[in-house]
């Protein structure tokens, strides 16, 4: 389950499926040097994404 307070990097490592939901909000963390070191709910503030919406379609990935 991925939750609010996990660094974004580490979220993509540990589940690459989780690529398309970031590019489907526009956000491209993978390029992000920041994102080794930001939480999920720091950069969806900082990117204006509902952090409850981008946290329900990253979980919803990882059931497929």
């Amino acid at each position: 389950m991925i939750t609010r307070d996990m660094i974004i990097a580490d979220i993509i490592t540990q589940h690459p499926e989780t690529l398309a939901v970031f590019k489907s909000y526009n956000l491209d963390c993978y390029e992000c040097q920041i994102a080794d070191l930001e939480t999920l709910e720091h950069g969806a503030g900082v990117h204006k994404v509902a952090i409850d919406d981008l946290l329900e379609s990253l979980n919803n990935s990882l059931a497929k």
